[in-house]
């Protein structure tokens, strides 16, 4: 386990990331904490007072990460950009994500959208399955459905669809 204090930092401009709160999580520190690791990863611990579980770490490069705070975190939490926040921070080992039903019988109707589904990288296939368990409504969820077998047809990690999605 990690423990530090970081400044909530905020994203101007900075492609996917614009408008992203996070804190900075030092090469040194992510290292004590999953040694030689480069790529996202899960953590679990504390938050000032708040238990997190299964947030990734995501990598800027140099061995550095961010983790990004949602709205919804920063309001349990009480603290914007530019405020000062504990972390107590250890490896996720538990932390698995399920697909859902709905999307494994879609994908498994073409054999080919599945072997691309499962040939991404793990965090890619969590921000798919992620994004479409967020769905609040059945209409988004078939939204989200139609978007991602359009994806594993043209073979886009999630970004890539998202970008494609604007751009249309």
């Amino acid at each position: 386990m990690i423990t530090f204090k970081a400044e909530i930092e905020r994203f101007d401009d900075m492609g996917e990331k614009t408008g992203w709160s996070y804190v900075f999580v030092p090469a040194i520190l992510s290292e004590q904490l999953n040694p030689g690791c480069k790529k996202s990863y899960r953590v679990r611990g504390m938050l000032d007072t708040t238990p997190i579980a299964g947030m990734a770490l995501m990598p800027m490069g140099e061995g550095d990460f961010i983790l990004a705070l949602k709205t919804n975190l920063r309001k349990t939490l009480r603290k914007e950009a530019g405020a000062i926040l504990q972390l107590q921070l250890d490896l996720d080992k538990d932390f698995k994500i399920e697909m859902p039903e709905i999307l494994h019988d879609c994908l498994q109707d073409e054999p080919h959208l599945m072997d691309n589904f499962m040939k991404m990288p793990k965090s890619h296939q969590n921000y798919y399955i992620n994004w479409l368990n967020q769905a609040k409504t059945a209409v988004t969820q078939t939204k989200r459905l139609l978007m991602i077998i359009k994806a594993m047809e043209e073979k886009q990690q999630f970004g890539e669809m998202i970008r494609a999605a604007k751009n249309n």
